[in-house]
């Protein structure tokens, strides 16, 4: 009986396949695949908001499939408070918050608990913010939490870590020449900041020699505390529990009289436009071309989403994007080659070209990339190119909630920047919303082939003749003036002397 049940179901099955293999034909082409609509709604950021009674903010997202969890603490510090003379401060004093121990465990304890309990802990400082993470397995989640809040509120800065650590930063100037791609970017940002703005100042071996334990003590003291602190978590655990423990671990944590001035001062410094060049023996030169970009002052502004699409569509959206196929497919001169928007949040934003190209086809790379631009000024782009941008930019959406501690991490950075929860719930709208009219009117509005610098770090003695078909050279841009910049001591940014 049993088997006559199983041959009946097997035939059942069967005939099921056969059925709706006669309903769903396979397609005798891939470009007649249709696929159901994506949907998404954007989870809700006061589902997951609670506030503790410091004044933290906090967002917890459980996520049960796996016994690991993610705390994490975002601080608003940032090498902007680097004060004259110590740049480098804000950064040694991200790193060696966990590298240096706490006040009842020495650095090498700490590193030996934490390996014992395969927790993952680490900390840093950027240019207008800073973190501390924490990994760990559910099993052991107080035990690493003690850890954590250790050394977020009594980090010990072991003079002898410390002393390893400046040590090898500064091994690590003397290698600063050695990639001409960091040497391009150095070099860009001291052009479109200023050598003296936060977000250009390099470190050098006197600044860091000038730091001391005292230094970083007081940087901590001024800003790692409760009142500069957003928290968020995800994983396994229990919101409630985890509340209860967030309490527990800041209690009696009082906040600095310091207040960080927020945002960060803007930058006064005003690009000049022409021709810029470092002298390097590559083969290949490479190339930044473009001027700064405007920052974010409404999150609903229609010419930011309609930006994106622009800059997309001219060379940020890989293979489909003109720069690409013009520079890399149809003429080969570059590997890579593309258009980078970088909107600002607290000041300017970057708009540039970038691409790497033999040194003697630099010029007609960058001739096409300043045609290519033109062109977007003047004409509207297709209906096609805009739905493929678009289509982009809609279907690659859900991944930026793809996890619980993207969801968290999302609206925790929401609330450092000022940016509404609702950008995320407006944003295919508005992208949805950019047509043609709107890509041609940014682009005239924003892109300006007059006001771009052009960068090159390459051999200007093969450069600068341009291609052996006479196609280009530089002498065609801004009247054949460059400005040779000379390459820097890596150790004190001093300029060298020129050969």
């Amino acid at each position: 009986m049993k088997r006559i049940l199983a041959v009946l179901a097997a035939s059942a099955l069967l005939a099921s396949f056969a059925a709706g293999a006669k309903t769903a034909a396979i397609p005798d082409r891939p470009e007649k695949l249709r696929f159901e609509p994506l949907k998404f709604e954007v989870p809700d950021a006061d589902q997951y908001r609670h506030v503790l009674s410091n004044g933290v903010p906090v967002y917890i997202v459980e996520d049960h499939s796996l016994p690991l969890v993610n705390l994490s603490v975002v601080v608003r510090a940032g090498s902007f408070l680097d004060p004259e003379g110590k740049a480098g401060l804000a950064s040694l004093t991200g790193t060696m918050l966990r590298r240096g121990g706490t006040e009842k465990m020495s650095a090498e304890e700490f590193d030996e608990r934490a390996d014992f309990l395969a927790a993952n802990i680490s900390s840093f400082v950027g240019d207008i913010s800073g973190s501390a993470s924490l990994d760990c397995t559910t099993f052991v989640l107080d035990e690493a939490m003690g850890l954590f809040f250790d050394m977020l509120r009594s980090p010990r800065f072991q003079q002898d870590r410390l002393d390893i650590e400046k040590t090898n930063l500064i091994e690590r100037f003397k290698q600063r020449n050695d990639d001409a791609g960091a040497i391009l970017n150095r070099e860009w940002r001291f052009l479109m900041f200023g050598e003296d703005h936060y977000s250009a100042r390099q470190a050098t071996k006197p600044s860091i020699d000038a730091i001391s334990r005292d230094d970083l003590v007081a940087f901590h003291r001024n800003y790692f505390h409760p009142g500069n602190f957003i928290v968020w978590a995800s994983g396994d655990v229990d919101t409630k529990s985890l509340l209860a423990r967030l309490e527990e671990s800041f209690a009696g944590w009082e906040p600095a009289k310091v207040k960080v001035p927020w945002p960060p001062p803007a930058t006064t410094h005003e690009p000049v436009p022409g021709v810029y060049h470092v002298e390097k023996d590559i083969p290949q030169g490479k190339v930044y071309y473009g001027h700064e970009a405007p920052r974010w002052k409404r999150w609903d502004d229609p010419d930011m989403y309609a930006l994106m699409v622009m800059n997309d569509i001219l060379g940020g959206g890989g293979f489909t994007s003109r720069i690409t196929k013009k520079i890399r497919s149809d003429e080969g001169l570059a590997y890579s080659a593309g258009s980078r928007l970088n909107l600002g949040i607290v000041d300017r934003g970057l708009f540039f070209v970038s691409f790497q190209s033999k040194n003697p086809t630099v010029a007609l790379a960058a001739k096409l990339s300043r045609e290519l631009i033109e062109q977007m000024r003047s004409e509207e782009v297709s209906e096609e190119e805009l739905r493929v941008s678009k289509n982009s930019f809609i279907d690659a959406f859900p991944r930026r909630f793809e996890s619980a501690d993207a969801v968290a991490r999302t609206f925790a950075f929401d609330e450092y920047y000022g940016r509404p929860h609702s950008y995320w719930s407006e944003y295919r709208k508005r992208i949805a919303a950019v047509d043609t009219g709107d890509v041609l009117r940014v682009a005239k509005k924003y892109l300006h082939p007059e006001r771009m610098l052009l960068l090159v770090v390459g051999k200007w003695d093969e450069i600068a003749p341009g291609d052996p078909d006479h196609r280009a050279s530089m002498s065609e841009f801004y009247g054949g003036k460059v400005t040779h910049l000379p390459l820097r001591d890596p150790l004190t940014m001093e300029p060298l002397p020129q050969r």
